[in-house]
This record gives structure tokens, C-alpha cells and sequence, in this order.
């Protein structure tokens, strides 16, 4: 087996390794891990790290009496708080248990605490001391302490309209050990939830004794959190001579830096620094989740995953248009505040921002006060995350039931009617609205899910939406698709091109897709450019692209660092760093940072498939085995697991099973062109051509560009002993890399004398 080609693994200098499918795996989860909204803590009451800069909500209260009084029972202002007997007594008293799955959880008052007993990290039933309640409506989350500064969320939560308790995780029976157990890190308010609930937060995780020495400047989300400090303006205004003048210290956002605050937490999102606050450029201190090859997000771009509202809102024609987040959400809470349609009407009844002008009555095609005549109803559709709470999709999608009835994107037509058929909606649909339907959002939908599938006839509409596309959001939508396809010229050339977009989210998107081009000087040398990009997201990105060569003195290779050791509490933060160590040689570090993943998380099959990457380079095969096969045991229907089993067993000259682990890889997905080579190649070794050649032939259509595949055809063919047909592939392989001298030698012993 060439187990040195790209496609046997991702690198040379190891055995086997998993491809950029599972690094892109591993960034996902990064981004998921770092925009979790949802439990709090409790020695995180300190003032953060001694801002004197902040005044606190109660020095506010004075001059804008009306508004602290309506933001201190908003969501924001319970975002998190101590547990209090007018607000929490009814979930605790009388004392109730609820059962979830295979575990039952209690709940009671003693002497004024409240407790709550439930299974723990000792696999027995455990009493809590509840100290800090996370969120209000439509749901609570209760914190408790733990070892080493740490607070857990537990997933009993509380709905306080139904006096009711429930599992956040609805069926699913998360047990003890799991990292998304309650006990585990995936629940841990330090690193999951304190950021977003609370004002100017400082995690302070210390990796060498795996602690935590969280602080924030105040609890909940406060008026400094999004007005950002206040200190100079309290001080101005009590000045007498200064009361009713206009204050020069206060902060004074742009929409855009508004903005930026509300997607700060209002984004599914990875964390660089830790360190935003109001006023600062969301692409410093942020990496944005976007449609991609996964399931997040549907192909149209509505949420499907717990996504939040920004994403979607940016792949938006409002946004494109002007539309902020203050435009229909005002942050002024004692400002008269229109309702219903009233607030989309503003620019759909008047033209403003170019609108196209909406007679409700007319375009709903339902009657006055129906919730088919709400705007949102139709164009902001509702999902419900963590079992109780609705959220609007803010895409501002146009329903469509044929691409329910194509590519089973949901329409709103159908959650309303879901007694309906698809065929129903879209026979009202075409009636109604007709060819206004045929949308160019329609036909994206449909590139995006093709692409999704490996289709490469969608490659240049992709290309041309790239070069075309007006919202930056689309185009980064196109940039990460193209990625599979980023050895093909024309993408290379379309992708480097793009290196000078305007929007730091659509370079930054580049850069990850060139990486594996990165080792080809020509295009690494443009990638070192963005070494002193205007934007920190850019600069992390091409630090880590560059990651084997990068000088790690050089401001970039700072950052990039301190985005490692802010993520390093985290399972995914441990193999960042392990890969990053692997890539510039350092085997033994590595290693550690992946043991010490698995460990924190040993119900992971993508980490001990890296665990097991790093057994087998530093010549420990059989380790390397029994990592692979636990991790087969923990998704047994995943393909890159047994694909790498195969490759390990083909390592340990256990032949017969790597074939059948290659074949289960194969079987599991039909479009797994590594599996297919590599299957080729075992079977040419085997001594079965007329197999491989069958193989092969199915690895290059999945990936024609990639030139390694024609010339093992053409090796195929050679023992077949169809030498015309082998010059015929290679040279298919030398015109797809000019460069390739191994085809360039076999084409010379091929050509007639």
C-alpha cells in the first residue's frame, strides 16, 4: 500500500493519518465549543483582573432609572444570578424527582439552600448544593461546584411557565465519563457559558494544574457589557457643572461595532483571544461558523444545528441591504418599540434601504391577525433548542417547498401546516407566487447541497458565485466548499485571488482551504503575506496554515499561540496543540497533548484516531491498533475509523483484516475516494488487477483532478498487460501535474520503440 500518497494519508512523516475531513472535524468542534451559551459560576464574583475603568449597573441606575428598571428583569439582565427564594423556591419546594432516560434526578430545599441529586461522576447518585442559576424564560440552568475553581451546569433544568422539571437533552442518556455529561467538560460554565453571561470575563484556566481562576467585572449580561466601561462617564456626570452636557467620555459605537457586540455572543463561533469588548472588530477576536460540508446549517442557509441568530443574519439580503440589529431590536429599552409588522413595514411599506414595497393582506395570502399574515411566521421560522426554547431563524428565508420536496430543506408553510403535505405547500406556493419563486437563493441552495455530495459539476458555479457574489457571507459560503476541489487550477487560481477580499471572514476562509497546497512554495509565499493581515482572525489562520515553518517570535505565531493555550481546557484545545507540535516535529509533546484529550474525553473515536496517529509514528504499532479498534467500537458506522484501522492492521501485516476494514470504510460510504485507493492499491498487491483496476476506476471519478489516481490506474493496467491503455493513464496523470515524474518515467517505459 502507498501509504505515503495524500490520499493513503494526509502527511508523509507518519503511517497513517486522517485527512483534512477530520482537522476540519476538529475546528468544527473547536467553533462549537467556544459559542456555548449556557450554564454560570460563583468565584467569578471577583472584579475582573481590577478594571477600574467599570462602574457597575448600579451607578447607572440613578440617571436612567426607567431602563435599569426594565433591563434588570430582561434576559440580559438574568442572564445569571445567585439563586433567590422569590424567584427559585417554586422548583425546589415541595421536593419533586423526575426521571430522564435511565437516570432520575431529585430536587429539595433544607434550611434555605437548594439541592439537587443526581447521577455523578461516581456513577451513584449524588446531592448538588445549587449556588447561581444561568438564563430565566423560558428556561434555568442551575450551576454547581466542582473541583479545581470549575462550576458545572446541570442538564435538569427548570421551565418556570410549566412549574416543570426536564432534561435539556431531551431522550438522550448522557451517562458519567462522557465529556457532554453534566460532571464533564462539554457542561462546564468556566469555558461553555460564563463568557456570554456575564460582563468582561476572564476565564483564567491554568493548563499546567487544570484549574480555573475565573473573574468577570459583574454578573449577568450588564450595561457595561455592551456599552462597554463606564467609569469615566459616572465620574463626568457627577461633576455639577457637568449634568446634562454632552459627555465626550462615553462610548460611541458605529452600527458596525454595535453589531460586532451583538455577535459576540449571539453567534455559533470559535474563540482567538477571550478578550472581546464592546467597540472592538468582531474578526479580531472570533473564527465565524458558516454553511459548510456539515449539517449545521441547511442549504439555504437556515439554521439547523444550535446555530444563533448572526450567521444566518449575515447570509441575508436585510444585511446586504443595511440592516442591523439595532434597526429592529432597539438597545434602548425605554424607547417606544413597534410590534408585529409594524417593525417590517418601516422599510417594506416606505421603500427604505431599496425594500420592495409588502401589502400584508395581498402577499401573506391569509387573513389579518392570522400567524400566516406575520412576517416572521413566514420568513423567521422557529426552532426549538434545548427542549424549551423557540428561536426565530433571522435568514429572512423565502419558504420553499421544492426544496423541501428536492433536498429536504424545511418551509415554513410546512411547520405551520405540519398536518400537510409537501406537495400541499407547494401547490399553494406556485399558485400564489409563481416564477417569483425561481429565485437565484433557490438555485445556491441546490449548488451548496451538490456540492455537499461531491458533485463536481457544481465546481464552476461555485466559482463564478465567488467572484460575483455581493454578500461576503456567500462568498466564504463558496470558499469552503471549493476546498475539495482546491488542487483544480482553476480553484487554486480563484482561491488565491481571493486572498485580497475585502472581508477578513472570506481570507481567512481561503487560507484554511489552501492549506494542503501550503508546501508548494509559490502558493505558501502568498499565504506568509497574511502574516501581518489587517485582521487577527487572518493572521491566526495563516499562522496555523504555515504552522511547520512558522516563527513563533513573529506577532502572528504569538497569537496563534495564545489561541492553543486559551482552548487548551478543552479535549479539541489539547489536539490543536498536539498537531501543532506534530507538524514542526516535537512526536513526544504531542503525543502527551493527545493522550491527555482521549483522557478527557475517552468516548471520542476522532481522538483516538489522532492518538492512534501519534502511537504509530513514533513506532508503536500495536498501540496504535488497539486505539483504532476501541475507537471503531465507539462508531462503529463511521468510514474514517475503519479506514485507518485497515491502514494500521495493513501495518502490523495483518493483511487479510485490513482488507475487510477497507471494505467496511468502502461499504459505509460510497463516496470515500480514499477508501477506494487504497482498496485498489491492496488489492494490486493481493494480486487481484481486475478488482483494483474496478476500484481505482471508482477513486477517480470521486476525484478526477487528483493525478495520483490515473497513474495507479495506469500501473493496473500495466500487469493486466494493457500497456496502451496504461500510457493512455499516465499520461492523463502527467497532464494533470507536469511535475510528476514517477508518470513521466513509467510514460517512457511505455512508449512503443
Amino acid at each position: 500500500m502507498n501509504i505515503n500518497h495524500p490520499l493513503a494519508s494526509s502527511g508523509a512523516k507518519s503511517p497513517f493519518l486522517p485527512g483534512s475531513a477530520f482537522l476540519g472535524l476538529l475546528l468544527g468542534a473547536l467553533l462549537l465549543l467556544s459559542s456555548g451559551c449556557r450554564p454560570a459560576g460563583s468565584a467569578a464574583d471577583q472584579a475582573g483582573g481590577g478594571r477600574e475603568d467599570y462602574a457597575g449597573s448600579a451607578s447607572c441606575r440613578e440617571c436612567h432609572a426607567a431602563a435599569f428598571k426594565l433591563w434588570a428583569n430582561s434576559h440580559h439582565g438574568l442572564a445569571e444570578r445567585r439563586v433567590n427564594p422569590n424567584l427559585d423556591d417554586a422548583a425546589f419546594k415541595p421536593a419533586r424527582t423526575f426521571s430522564h432516560a435511565s437516570q432520575t434526578s431529585s430536587f429539595e430545599s433544607v434550611n434555605g439552600a437548594y439541592f439537587i441529586t443526581s447521577r455523578g461522576l461516581s456513577g451513584t447518585p449524588e446531592k448538588h448544593q445549587v449556588d447561581r442559576v444561568v438564563g430565566d424564560d423560558p428556561l434555568r440552568q442551575f450551576l454547581v461546584s466542582a473541583p479545581g475553581g470549575r462550576w458545572q451546569t446541570m442538564e435538569a433544568a427548570y421551565d418556570p411557565r410549566a412549574n416543570e422539571w426536564f432534561n435539556v437533552f431531551g431522550q438522550e442518556d448522557r451517562q458519567p465519563g462522557e465529556w457532554g455529561h453534566w460532571s464533564g467538560r462539554g457542561m462546564n460554565w468556566n469555558s461553555m457559558c460564563a463568557g456570554c453571561h456575564n460582563t468582561r470575563l476572564e476565564k483564567n484556566y491554568d493548563e499546567a494544574s487544570d484549574t480555573y481562576h475565573t473573574a468577570m467585572r459583574e454578573t449577568s449580561v450588564a450595561c457595561e457589557a455592551c456599552h462597554g466601561p463606564l467609569q469615566a462617564h459616572v465620574t463626568w456626570e457627577k461633576q455639577p457643572d457637568h449634568r446634562g452636557r454632552p459627555d465626550p467620555n462615553f462610548p460611541k459605537l458605529s452600527p458596525r461595532q454595535t453589531e460586532d457586540m451583538c455577535a459576540s455572543c449571539h453567534s455559533r463561533r470559535g474563540d482567538i483571544t477571550g478578550d472581546f469588548k464592546p467597540g472592538d472588530d468582531f474578526f479580531d477576536h472570533y473564527d465565524l461558523t458558516t454553511v459548510d460540508h456539515g449539517e449545521l446549517f441547511y442549504a439555504d442557509g437556515q439554521i439547523h444545528d444550535e446555530d444563533y441568530e448572526f450567521t444566518a443574519f449575515l447570509g441575508s439580503k436585510m444585511h446586504t441591504a443595511g440592516v442591523t440589529c439595532l434597526d429592529c431590536h432597539l438597545r434602548s429599552l425605554h424607547m417606544p418599540r413597534p410590534h408585529g409588522n409594524d417593525i417590517c413595514l418601516r422599510c417594506h411599506a416606505t421603500g427604505q434601504l431599496h425594500a420592495p414595497i409588502i401589502q400584508p393582506e395581498i402577499h401573506s395570502h391569509h387573513p389579518a391577525g392570522n400567524k400566516g399574515d406575520e412576517c416572521i411566521g413566514c420568513h423567521m421560522p422557529v426552532t426549538v433548542y434545548m427542549q424549551r426554547h423557540p428561536r426565530h431563524d433571522h435568514g429572512f428565508t423565502i419558504p420553499d417547498p421544492l426544496l423541501t420536496q428536492e433536498l429536504k430543506i424545511p418551509n415554513a408553510c410546512n411547520r405551520c401546516h405540519a398536518d400537510k403535505s409537501t406537495g400541499w405547500a407547494l401547490k399553494f406556493a406556485d399558485e400564489w407566487y409563481g416564477d417569483k419563486l425561481n429565485r437565484p437563493g433557490r438555485e445556491r441552495a441546490r449548488w451548496i447541497y451538490r456540492a455537499r455530495q461531491g458533485d463536481d459539476a457544481v465546481r464552476e458555479p461555485l466559482l463564478k458565485s465567488l467572484a460575483t457574489e455581493t454578500n461576503y457571507y456567500w462568498q466564504a459560503v463558496a470558499v469552503q466548499l471549493l476546498d475539495q476541489w482546491v488542487q483544480h487550477p482553476a480553484v487554486t487560481t480563484a482561491l488565491l485571488g481571493q486572498l485580497t477580499n475585502a472581508s477578513p471572514l472570506v481570507r481567512a476562509k481561503v487560507l484554511r482551504a489552501l492549506e494542503p497546497l501550503a508546501y508548494q512554495e509559490a502558493v505558501a509565499r502568498r499565504i506568509r503575506e497574511r502574516l501581518t493581515d489587517g485582521s487577527r482572525s487572518v493572521r491566526v489562520a495563516a499562522a496555523w496554515v504555515l504552522r511547520t515553518e512558522l516563527d513563533t517570535n513573529l506577532p502572528a505565531g504569538k497569537e496563534l499561540l495564545r489561541q492553543l493555550d486559551f482552548t487548551a481546557d478543552q479535549p479539541v484545545g489539547q489536539v490543536l496543540k498536539g498537531i501543532f507540535l506534530q507538524s514542526r516535529g516535537n512526536l513526544p509533546e504531542a503525543l502527551a497533548h493527545f493522550q491527555k484529550a482521549v483522557d478527557w474525553d475517552a468516548h471520542s473515536s476522532p481522538l483516538r484516531q489522532q492518538l492512534a496517529v501519534a502511537l504509530s509514528a513514533l513506532g508503536r504499532p500495536q498501540a496504535a491498533l488497539a486505539q483504532l479498534e476501541t475507537a471503531c467500537q465507539i462508531a462503529p458506522q463511521d468510514p474514517e475509523a475503519h479506514f485507518m484501522l485497515a491502514l494500521a492492521c495493513n501495518e502490523t501485516s495483518d493483511t487479510n483484516r485490513a482488507l475487510t476494514e477497507i471494505k467496511t470504510a468502502v461499504r459505509l460510504d460510497p463516496q470515500y475516494a480514499r477508501g477506494w485507493y487504497n482498496l485498489a492499491l491492496m488489492q494490486s498487491r493481493l494480486g487481484n488487477p481486475g478488482e483494483a483496476l474496478n476500484s481505482i476506476e471508482r477513486a477517480e471519478k470521486l476525484a478526477p483532478n487528483d493525478p495520483w489516481m490515473p497513474f495507479t490506474r495506469a500501473t493496473i493496467l500495466v500487469r493486466l498487460g494493457e500497456r496502451a491503455s496504461a500510457l493512455v493513464a499516465a499520461q492523463r496523470a502527467l497532464a494533470l501535474n507536469p511535475e510528476f515524474q514517477q508518470a513521466a518515467l513509467l510514460i517512457e517505459s511505455l512508449r512503443p520503440e
